[in-house]
């Protein structure tokens, strides 16, 4: 046996021998029980715009030239100045950042100009504007944090438009993938403090069968924020559709006039409004009753939506049933017509 060599016995008692620099395990992911995350108080949504808006990242979307950015300065005056959106929704006070890379100072001015003309313009110090921002991942996100930390009580964060700020994506991903990577940390910014972030965005040439695929790009951005609402307009008027985690879906009327936007009410019914008033005009000025078919045909409307909307206006007296599957005009009785009814009906 050589000076170098040793004989060890083996000794089943002994420790183990642990390596000088061991691997490090990863940390495991926190788990919590049903029972706990039912037990907890959670606080209520932050709601920037009721109804429409809450906290976390929204997309505001619709075609060029449609009045996006008169709607998004709509919602910050609103905040701005604890007032009212679309003339008819109450807001929370709050400090406002528009970021503006369509506009310059000059176009802002005329704007809210516009929106008071004649008037003394209200105190808008909690709204500020900025003309010029860095691409998302390039150092956007450590601003809007400055601002965060910078005003008593920062609330909404408008971003116009979207593709300014979008980070270049990666060759190994496709659309969908390099969509979500490049807009999860402005979501999970906005959720983390609590702060509305609405971003516009366009929406594709020819529309789509889902609202929410009409969205320009790939189905990674829709996918990616809390709210999606799209602006449109088509024969029925203009309208406010919005769907998201927290929010009814819904699609609401809007009249936009001299900058200034103004909502009517649900969409449906005020199309259904709209579609009484030119069937009762329709029939008041027929020569004798009409069928579903002979008032689809001059109106251009569904015969299969007359014929429902007929059946609820004879139940509200507004159509009265003349036969067979035809309606005509509920005439107000005055003597004159109720003498002549009685004398065609003898």
């Amino acid at each position: 046996m050589s000076a170098r060599e040793e004989v060890v016995e083996y000794d089943p008692q002994a420790p183990i021998p642990i390596a000088s620099h061991p691997r490090r395990r990863k940390a495991m992911p926190q788990r919590t029980s049903t029972n706990t995350i039912m037990a907890t108080v959670f606080e209520p949504i932050r709601w920037i715009v009721p109804g429409y808006v809450p906290e976390g990242f929204s997309v505001l979307a619709g075609r060029q030239k449609l009045g996006k950015t008169w709607l998004a300065m709509d919602w910050s005056l609103a905040v701005a100045m604890g007032g009212i959106a679309m003339g008819t929704i109450p807001v929370e006070c709050g400090d406002v950042l528009y970021v503006d890379m369509e506009n310059g100072p000059r176009r802002i001015q005329r704007r809210i100009h516009a929106l008071f003309p004649g008037q003394n313009l209200p105190d808008l110090k909690r709204l500020v504007w900025q003309t010029e921002a860095p691409v998302l991942d390039k150092g956007l996100l450590d601003q809007l944090d400055d601002w965060r930390r910078s005003v008593p009580s920062p609330r909404l964060v408008v971003i116009d438009v979207l593709q300014r700020i979008k980070p270049m994506g990666n060759a190994t991903r496709n659309s969908y993938e390099n969509d979500y990577a490049a807009w999860a940390p402005l979501q999970s910014w906005a959720t983390l403090h609590g702060i509305g972030v609405v971003g516009l965005h366009h929406t594709k040439k020819g529309g789509a069968d889902d609202p929410l695929e009409a969205l320009s790009g790939s189905n990674g951005l829709s996918a990616t924020a809390d709210t999606t609402l799209l602006l449109d307009r088509n024969g029925d008027g203009i309208s406010l559709y919005v769907r998201g985690r927290d929010v009814d879906e819904k699609e609401s009327a809007l009249v936009f006039a001299g900058g200034t936007w103004t909502m009517v009410g649900d969409a449906a019914e005020v199309r259904r409004t709209d579609e009484r008033s030119i069937i009762l005009a329709l029939l008041k000025e027929a020569d004798e009753p009409m069928s579903p078919a002979e008032i689809a045909s001059a109106t251009s409307m569904k015969a299969n939506n007359i014929r429902q909307l007929l059946f609820k206006m004879a139940k509200a007296g507004e159509v009265e049933k003349a036969g067979r599957g035809s309606y005509r005009h509920a005439t107000p009785y005055t003597p004159d017509n109720i003498d002549n009814e009685v004398t065609d009906e003898e």
